[in-house]
């Protein structure tokens, strides 16, 4: 009898083993499939702005970007964000952490990075405070590291890093029709 409970229970440690396993599979998916439809629209944003650049050119106009241009940057700025925010998720997911120096991933334990050598922050000294907009004076204390913000540039460098990987030609394009 003995025998069938200790089978039961290794069969059951398995299925539970298995199914969080898979979970998370399905859970990475659709964060990278997420990922990939803002990259997909980034594209497509880049490709209307040059477009507008270029229409202006043929007609010999001028062309100003704070006002012809605003809403794809901005709608850009928000897809970047978004997509950082996957990433993010994904590192959480598999217990990993973004270096602050050289913004490569590396474990979540880690004390110093495996890359560039700098000593790591630990988990307890990275508590932020964050301060409602000045029709509020709440404050509010998040220490859980899915909303700390180390460094407001670590998140506008990797955003950029994100892109940068993508769309080189599509940067060139634009510096020639300017």
């Amino acid at each position: 009898m003995d025998f069938f409970n200790k089978l039961t229970q290794k069969a059951k440690e398995t299925y539970e083993g298995a199914s969080k396993k898979t979970g998370e599979l399905a859970k990475e998916a659709k964060i990278r499939m997420k990922m990939n439809e803002n990259k997909s629209t980034i594209n497509s944003l880049y490709q209307e702005i040059g477009k507008k650049v270029y229409e202006k050119h043929v007609n010999s106009e001028t062309i100003d970007i704070k006002t012809e241009l605003e809403e794809e940057c901005t709608k850009i700025d928000v897809l970047s964000s978004e997509i950082e925010s996957c990433l993010n998720q994904l590192r959480e997911l598999k217990d990993k952490k973004q270096c602050p120096n050289c913004f490569k991933e590396i474990d979540l334990s880690a004390k110093f990075c495996n890359y560039c050598g700098a000593k790591q922050e630990d988990a307890e000294a990275r508590e932020v405070e964050f301060v409602n907009d000045d029709s509020s004076n709440e404050h509010e204390k998040f220490v859980s590291d899915s909303y700390i913000e180390v460094n407001e540039e670590n998140s506008s460098n990797e955003a950029n890093e994100s892109q940068s990987n993508e769309e080189p030609e599509n940067t060139e394009k634009q510096d020639e029709n300017e």
